[in-house]
Order: C-alpha cells, then sequence, then structure tokens
C-alpha cells in the first residue's frame, strides 16, 4: 500500500506538472496564430484521445507519462495546406517562435510562484529557529551555540522559522564560507556566532544540510528530565518495556538528569545493548535496549523511538504562524522562486566544475519517494514539492541542450545574430549531441537513485 501511495503521488506530480508546462507551449501558440494538431500527456501509445476545440485538436493521454509535447503545424513535419501556411510555426518570425517555446518553462516558474502565493497569503504554522545542543565536535558547537539559542539572522537577513533557516544555510554552504549567524539566548543575550562551513560536505547533499552542520530544533532534543513521554509500537523501546511516564535516571551505570544527556548516548550505540535503569512510579527497574542503526548524513546513528515528556505550554512558544498580505505573498513568493532557481543553476554549475559532486543529481526514483513522503505529510507539503520540482523542470528545460527548450532558444539566438535560420545538418549534429548529454544525465541520476536505496 505504502509503494502504491509513492506511485500515485509521482503520477499526480507528473501529470500536473507536465500539463502545465506543455499548455504553456499550447496557449502561446495559439496567440500567436499557430495551429496546434496536438497535446499529448506523455509518449507512445494513446490510452485516451478526444478531439476539441477550433482547430480539432487532438488532446492525448499517452501510456509512458514521462514527459509531454504539443505538436503544432510545421512543413518540417509533414506537408501543410496552403490555405494554412500562414498558421505554420516554422513560418511564424523568430520572436513569436522564441515566445512559444520559452512558455514552457515559464509556466512552470508561474506555477511555483502560484503556490508559493497561496501560501504565504493563508499563513503557515512555522516552527522559530531555536536549537538544541549542537552536535560535539560539529560546526555549530565550534561557533560557541548553546541549548535554547534562537537564531534571528543569517548574514545579516532575518530568518523567522527553521525553514528559513535551513534554505538560507543551505544557500551559502555550497560556497563554503565563514557564515555570521546572530543569536539571542534565554537570558535575550543578543550575540553573534560564526559557522566556519569550509569544514562543510558538500560531496553529498542528500538530506537536511543542518544537521551536517550540528544543528537540530530544540524540541528534538530538549534539555528537560528524561521523562518518556510516547513509545513508538514495534520500535526498540517498545521492545525493551519502556512506557510512557517513565524516568530514565541511567544508562550503562551513568546518571541521566537531563533528556539532552541521553539522546548522545543513545545516538553512539546503534546496534549495541544500553542497560537502562528507570524509575517507574514507586519501583526502580533495569531494562535492556538495542538501538536501531539509522543512516544519516553518511553516519550510523542509534534511534529507540521514544520521545520526552514536554511542558505543551513550552512547546507553543516554538511555533508562529506566518502570513502575509496579497502584495507581499506575491512579491515573496516571486522572490523564493527566483532564488530557488539561481540555486538550482549554481548547483549545477559547481557540479561541472567539480565542486560539488554529481551524487547529488536525483532521478525519477528519489522524486517519486520525495512526492510519497511530502504526500504523506499533507496537502501543504505535498504543494510545495510541486513547486520546487515545478522550478527544477524550468530550470532543465532552459539549458541550452539540444531536444530541451533552451535548445531550441539556442538555435534561435544564433538565427537573431547571423540573420538566417540555423542549417538543418547543424540541428542534427546537435539533437545527436542533446539525446547522448540528456541520456548520460538520465542514467547517471538512476544510479545515484539505486545507490540511495541500497544506503538506505
Amino acid at each position: 500500500m505504502s509503494l502504491l501511495f509513492t506511485i500515485a503521488a509521482f503520477i499526480v506530480a507528473l501529470g500536473v506538472l507536465i500539463v502545465i508546462h506543455e499548455y504553456g507551449h499550447y496557449l502561446v501558440a495559439r496567440i500567436c496564430g499557430v495551429k496546434v494538431l496536438r497535446f499529448s500527456v506523455g509518449f507512445g501509445k494513446p490510452l485516451w484521445t478526444r478531439r476539441a476545440g477550433p482547430d480539432r485538436t487532438e488532446w492525448v493521454l499517452a501510456a509512458l507519462p514521462f514527459g509531454g509535447y504539443v505538436k503544432m503545424l510545421d512543413e518540417r513535419e509533414g506537408p501543410v495546406a496552403p490555405h494554412e501556411l500562414h498558421r505554420a510555426f516554422n513560418r511564424m518570425n523568430v520572436w513569436r517562435r522564441i515566445a512559444i517555446v520559452i512558455a514552457g518553462p515559464l509556466a512552470n516558474f508561474v506555477l511555483a510562484i502560484v503556490i508559493y502565493w497561496g501560501l504565504f497569503l493563508q499563513g503557515v504554522q512555522e516552527v522559530k529557529p531555536v536549537v538544541a545542543a549542537p552536535e560535539p565536535g560539529s560546526i555549530a558547537a565550534a561557533s560557541g551555540l548553546k541549548s535554547g539559542d534562537t537564531i534571528v539572522a543569517v548574514e545579516g537577513e532575518p530568518v523567522s522559522s527553521w525553514q528559513d533557516l535551513r534554505w538560507r544555510l543551505l544557500q551559502l554552504a555550497i560556497d563554503r564560507q565563514p557564515v555570521r549567524v546572530e543569536t539571542i539566548d534565554r537570558a535575550r543575550n543578543v550575540n553573534t556566532r560564526t559557522f566556519d562551513l569550509d569544514r562543510f560536505d558538500i560531496d553529498d547533499l542528500d538530506g537536511d544540510p543542518l544537521t551536517r552542520i550540528g544543528l537540530s530544533l530544540w524540541m528534538t532534543r530538549p534539555d528537560v528530565p528524561p521523562v518518556i513521554d510516547s513509545v513508538e509500537p514495534k520500535s526498540p523501546a517498545d521492545a525493551a518495556g519502556l512506557r510512557a511516564g517513565d524516568r530514565v535516571v541511567a544508562v550503562d551505570g551513568r546518571e541521566i538528569a537531563r533528556w539532552d544527556e541521553l539522546v548522545p548516548v543513545v545516538r553512539a550505540s546503534p546496534g549495541k545493548d544500553l542497560r537502562l535503569r528507570v524509575v517507574r512510579g514507586a519501583d526502580t527497574v533495569e531494562l535492556v535496549v538495542r538501538p536501531d542503526a539509522v543512516p544519516q548524513n553518511g553516519k550510523t546513528l542509534g534511534r529507540i523511538g521514544a520521545g520526552p515528556k514536554v511542558d505543551p505550554e513550552m512547546l507553543k512558544g516554538l511555533f508562529a504562524r506566518v502570513s502575509y498580505g496579497p502584495a507581499s505573498a506575491l512579491a515573496k513568493s516571486i522572490d523564493r522562486t527566483w532564488e530557488t532557481s539561481v540555486f538550482s543553476l549554481s548547483m549545477l554549475g559547481k557540479m561541472i566544475t567539480g565542486k560539488v559532486s554529481w551524487k547529488n543529481l536525483s532521478g525519477p526514483v528519489t522524486i517519486a519517494d520525495y512526492a510519497g513522503q511530502s504526500a504523506r505529510q499533507g496537502f501543504g507539503a505535498y504543494v510545495v514539492f510541486l513547486a520546487l520540482i515545478s522550478i527544477s523542470l524550468g530550470v532543465l528545460n532552459l539549458l541550452p541542450i539540444p531536444l530541451l527548450d533552451g535548445g531550441h532558444l539556442l538555435y534561435y539566438l544564433v538565427e537573431l545574430l547571423k540573420g538566417s535560420p540555423v542549417s538543418e545538418r547543424a540541428m542534427e549534429l546537435g539533437q545527436r549531441f542533446g539525446l547522448t548529454v540528456l541520456l548520460f544525465l538520465m542514467v547517471f541520476a538512476l544510479y545515484n537513485d539505486i545507490n540511495r536505496q541500497l544506503a538506505g
């Protein structure tokens, strides 16, 4: 059932993104006076066909959902009746052809802007960037950050949520430069810390970049008494007999006074037995728990599946609902789409120059996995995933690789410069080159996907 859910979430995401992209081409082609013969979602054998519209356009749903196309009237594709020559794509001036080709990627960017605008307008419940005690030996620990500190700015730019902090640090981490963060501690003192991101590992960015820096939410490792509040079914904690209300007072004979003293011991002991001394009501019991081994950011960490008891009033102060007016929400959504696009291009550039590992390239398996994960988290998380993939699709299609929209735009740029269309021979060679590049990228991305699955 979980696999079917993931596949369904992936297919829905693909369908939405393909339809939006191809509809951009279709709409601008109609505006420019080009006759559209077919609008296909997917490739291969048609599963469903219908003719509609003033030009009796053929609307097709095909068997292979990995893409789509809009077929226009074109003398290079077949004979065109004399009375329809003025509606052929190849007869359009270069600026109209540019508008039609660029409309697909632009439609993907517009979709992302609309999604972000709706979310910013409605308002989202966000977690404040209040940090737990940093991982010993980490970048965050070396900066002097303490448990309970709230990060309020990164390089002078205010951050109001954990998500803002993650996004801002990820943008800066790939440059591996020192980053100044402004914090407020529990006594309301303002401090400036410096994260030395020269130590940041950019070979594999899969996972949360904040954990690589040594940052975690205060609520995941709160400095509260080590009292169990929840136990996951079939987890190591459940198997060991831990119950809600149990207070852990010692691990392997070492006294424990706070929850954030227990967590590092568990994380450092994957697959190893830990002897817990637990106070349960008026009794003291001895239990043995063996943490699961969980891969995270290239390391194997222990996890037992138990959560701490935290005062609900204390938790309320860690959340804030953030919303904006229509104009501010639109400006912020355009800003977020632009920043994400630039970041995607920057990552691709660093892959090409060797500054970032190609292991960060993801294929359909990883994207499907993320689709399923985000859909399980709820509608808001799923549409944010759609926005991110839509931006990636827009950026990818604008790359100057023949077969992609960007490749056609490159031909039209050459046409503008030389005053005549690119020769058929040059286009044929370009198509072969583009096909080779795209096949290489697809195979490499699939290889990375398989490696990720094997590594858990």
